[in-house]
């Protein structure tokens, strides 16, 4: 009966241990918001989806960028950051969970579709977020990600 009990008692440890190591490894999660249409917050906004994951490890932060108003030029075809952003979408696919998300704000795009008659033609492999950027915001803060305005 003894050893029941002991086996029993190393099995809940067990199943308490692997359940805390797997809860320690949710990947960090941090927004990069560019609303604004500067050269230079869009080489800051790259900068940081591409050395956070360096520096803590791909798997132990996930990056989503958001992009709004004029910053959705740096989701755009045409933007200066074109190349690092379809290199850290192409990496990003292969991470546990972490990696660099790019989000365009669809608020955004209609305004600019209503106002030029033209929709931005957006790079591949951005997503678009419905309604836009504020409400991704409010959901990612929801799930504890920091915040950054760049």
């Amino acid at each position: 009966m003894k050893s029941v009990i002991s086996n029993i008692s190393l099995s809940l440890l067990l199943l308490m241990g692997v359940a805390f190591s797997a809860q320690a490894e949710e990947p960090q999660c941090l927004m990069v918001h560019v609303p604004q249409d500067d050269p230079k917050a869009f080489k800051q906004a790259i900068n940081i989806a591409n050395n956070i994951p360096k520096q803590l490890g791909a798997d132990a932060v996930r990056v989503e960028i958001i992009a709004q108003g004029p910053g959705l030029k740096l989701l755009s075809e045409g933007s200066p950051e074109t190349k690092r952003i379809q290199s850290l979408a192409v990496s990003s696919e292969q991470t546990m969970g972490g990696g660099t998300k790019f989000s365009a704000c669809a608020a955004t795009i209609k305004g600019i579709t209503k106002k030029t008659g033209t929709a931005p033609v957006i790079l591949e492999g951005v997503d678009i977020v419905e309604p836009g950027a504020v409400a991704r915001i409010l959901e990612l803060s929801k799930e504890g990600c920091t915040y950054i305005r760049i």
